[in-house]
């Protein structure tokens, strides 16, 4: 990610050449190609992949998690080259809770966590999710529909339930995403810590289990979630 251009949107000039080198490597096969798998992409900012069968940490933020009012906490963030720093402080930055942080609401929170919950298992598998005040981590296995499409959906429904019942208008998530496919089981594992322990590292609760909007809950002591 990148400070902004004249139009406003954050901009990576470095990005099309390396989402271009990817694809050399890890071509979209024309099956795939049909159904709107992407392969590796980019949007001006940030790199994606879009392939079936990936397990994918998906990360949305709301649209005022970083207030204008407040740039100078956040703008030098983008600005940090290497990829894993840059996207550790800013998840770092988002659990300080900035913004209105709406999915502190109740009814807000869960109809996010329904509309996660309605997809699994016939579009993707879910395998772990936490709400926060200002942002939603998720883990899923993709199947065969696009991870850009489901994105859109989940946006899309949410946003539309989210603003009729808060009697608003105007985007209610920031527009893009970061997302990060999964290695190997190792690195799955981590993710899934990471995501379910988000609430105790916020200092939000000392149990993740007893975060309401979280799959830790849903957990045996054996580690397999019950939905």
């Amino acid at each position: 990610m990148r400070p902004t251009t004249g139009s406003g949107r954050p901009h990576n000039p470095d990005v099309r050449r390396l989402v271009s080198a990817k694809r050399l490597w890890s071509p979209v096969n024309r099956e795939d190609a049909k159904r709107g798998f992407c392969g590796w992409n980019e949007r001006g900012y940030l790199p994606h992949r879009d392939t079936p069968g990936l397990t994918q940490f998906v990360t949305f933020r709301l649209a005022d998690s970083f207030p204008n009012s407040l740039r100078s906490e956040w703008e030098g963030k983008l600005l940090i080259e290497d990829d894993s720093v840059r996207r550790r402080q800013l998840e770092a930055y988002l659990d300080r809770g900035r913004g209105d942080c709406l999915l502190r609401r109740s009814d807000i929170a869960s109809l996010v966590e329904q509309a996660l919950r309605f997809y699994h298992p016939h579009v993707y598998e879910l395998q772990a999710w936490v709400i926060m005040p200002n942002h939603l981590h998720f883990l899923i296995k993709v199947g065969r529909v696009p991870l850009a499409k489901i994105v859109k959906n989940l946006k899309r429904y949410t946003t539309h339930e989210a603003n009729r019942t808060l009697e608003q208008k105007g985007p209610f998530w920031c527009k893009d995403y970061f997302d990060t496919y999964m290695r190997d089981a190792k690195h799955e594992l981590q993710a899934r810590r990471y995501i379910e322990n988000n609430p105790t590292k916020a200092n939000l609760v000392l149990d993740p289990k007893s975060w309401r909007w979280s799959s830790a809950r849903f957990r045996d002591n054996l580690g397999i979630l019950h939905l």
